[in-house]
């Protein structure tokens, strides 16, 4: 399978992000780290911070070892896999600690000097603190691009599967890489979030209780341990999360993608549908890097004109990735490009919408901080009561938003057709049955099968045959299985067009068995039940699932439906 042209984009646009993410940490460098307390500090919270880091990466290590030696197993001992499967598990693993490192190292290394440049200016300080934290975000995006982009041209050079469900084993081998990313995701929140909260306590019960220290003052020495947990838990892991939320949205989409159009005749649809998550993210990435630059503001700014001037750039990062979408959907010429333009729109929405509720709900310019900190007049317990109280309301405005979201990104794909939503003539019987029928071999585990009478270029002569007669036509067929795609170790969904007598699928069956692999069921796009062929297979114990019905079929009453 050509790779198209347009794909070159994604790591193009990769290559552009570590490259800014990469001038963005000399320019924090060369600032000055301020005075000879604030460096020894920063000096003491960046070696903290590693000597943690060091040991979580010793122990992540060896987990990740054991787990890529028994995926090996199933890949090359038990064969149940596909042997690619353990090194995109490693690459995804690496490649999200590889970003926390970054993202931490950076952290440390700015923080001392966004406080010496704000002692400056306050935009000099904004500038130095928001560009670092870029670093971050850049890092992510970049090295999980270069991943997927890695992985899309090594699979598709080295699958050897045919057709359209070659797209289908390249995407869902790269949702591997994506449970790696997960893994380490899991060990640096977790763990990282443990250490933090640990610390602050710490230094709470140290300092502020037993000697009267301020939690930041730096007598108190509980506060290196409380800003190195905040770089480990709030940074590095923070890193690592976003590294696999990143990947994991871009490659599921590509696998639904691949696995809807893997049966619908064209691949060039299935191509279009793979490339599109994966072209949005890599234009988002330049247009995401404009807005960084956006980010500035006035000497002597309230936090709130502060946090509008970050708002600022995200904004207009948004509206310039939305009327980007339309064009890249448009170019594809992905089928109801405007539709699906606006379901991304409906999820950059919700993003500013959920952004700019905790924004109002954590920053002190806004009445519900305020009135949390006016109840400390009356004691410790109102402050508890009142800071329980808004964080319950303030869950309500994420949890709807993205209920109306998905509703919204849903009907805006549909092209809003409400009364039929749900109905299966929306679609071809063709592309809805075994569309469907493709996910569903995805989602069991097993492959798929279909029926055929008729031998293709793709069956060799080493197959499976059986000879089954046709009621409808009156001749016998003879239905091939190639032996390199039916292993005694095989669990299979049978998928067919019409059952009628059960003369085909019962001969299916029958093949199947005979090369010692297992029936799970049987999928059908319209079923004669008039006939016997439903009863007969399901009273030989096989579950039959179709899409449509026929009670009966008659030329004055038309077709009636069970």
């Amino acid at each position: 399978m050509n790779i198209p042209s347009i794909f070159w984009i994604v790591p193009a646009a990769s290559v552009v992000a570590l490259s800014f993410a990469w001038a963005f940490y000399r320019l924090m460098k060369r600032e000055d780290e301020g005075t000879p307390r604030m460096r020894e500090i920063a000096a003491h919270v960046r070696k903290g911070a590693m000597a943690y880091l060091r040991q979580q990466y010793k122990v992540v290590g060896i987990v990740f070892a054991v787990l890529a030696l028994f995926f090996a197993w199933l890949a090359y001992g038990a064969g149940v896999q596909n042997g690619w499967v353990p090194f995109a598990f490693i690459t995804g693993g690496f490649f999200s600690g590889l970003a926390g490192y970054f993202g931490m190292k950076t952290a440390t290394y700015a923080s001392a000097r966004t406080a010496n440049a704000a002692r400056q200016s306050l935009d000099r300080g904004l500038k130095v603190a928001f560009r670092s934290g870029a670093v971050m975000g850049l890092v992510v995006v970049g090295l999980g691009l270069l991943d997927i982009s890695f992985w899309y041209v090594i699979l598709n050079h080295f699958v050897e599967v045919a057709g359209p469900q070659k797209l289908v084993v390249i995407t869902t081998t790269m949702l591997t890489f994506g449970m790696g990313a997960s893994t380490q995701a899991l060990f640096a929140r977790v763990g990282g979030g443990i250490y933090t909260k640990a610390a602050d306590v710490g230094a709470d019960l140290v300092g502020k209780v037993e000697a009267g220290i301020p939690e930041d003052d730096p007598r108190n020495p509980a506060t290196i341990a409380d800003n190195v947990g905040d770089n480990v838990g709030d940074v590095a892991g923070m890193g690592a999360d976003l590294y696999e939320s990143y990947c994991g949205s871009i490659l599921a989409t590509a696998a639904l993608g691949a696995a809807a159009f893997s049966s619908a005749g064209s691949e060039a649809l299935q191509i279009k549908a793979v490339m599109a998550p994966m072209l949005i993210a890599a234009v988002g990435i330049l247009l995401s890097i404009l807005g960084i630059f956006l980010v500035r503001t006035k000497e002597g700014a309230t936090m709130r004109e502060l946090l509008r001037s970050l708002g600022v750039g995200v904004n207009f990062s948004s509206l310039l990735i939305a009327a980007a979408t339309f064009g890249i959907l448009c170019l594809l010429g992905v089928e109801n490009w405007v539709g699906l333009s606006f379901s991304v729109i409906t999820g950059l929405v919700a993003g500013i919408v959920i952004g700019q509720a905790t924004e109002y709900f954590t920053s002190h310019s806004y009445k519900p901080t305020q009135k949390i900190a006016g109840s400390a007049q009356t004691g410790p317990a109102t402050v508890i009561i009142a800071g329980i109280g808004s964080g319950m309301i303030s869950t309500a405005i994420p949890v709807v938003t993205i209920g109306v979201a998905i509703i919204l990104a849903y009907l805006c794909a549909i092209g809003f057709d409400i009364e039929n939503m749900m109905a299966p003539q929306n679609m071809s019987m063709g592309l809805y049955g075994i569309g469907i029928a493709a996910v569903a071999g995805l989602v069991f585990g097993c492959p798929v099968v279909f029926a055929k009478k008729t031998k293709s270029r793709n069956v060799s002569d080493d197959a499976y045959t059986t000879v089954v007669h046709s009621f409808t036509h009156g001749n016998d067929n003879t239905i091939r299985i190639s032996r390199e795609y039916l292993s005694a170790r095989d669990r299979v969904l049978v998928i067919d067009d019409f059952l009628a007598n059960g003369a085909a699928l019962d001969g299916l069956i029958t093949l199947i068995e005979s090369a010692g692999a297992t029936v799970v069921g049987a999928g059908i796009a319209v079923e004669k039940a008039f006939q016997p062929g439903g009863a007969r297979i399901r009273a030989r114990g096989y579950r039959v699932e179709s899409l449509a019905r026929v009670q009966s079929m008659d030329p004055e009453t038309g077709i009636v439906f069970c």
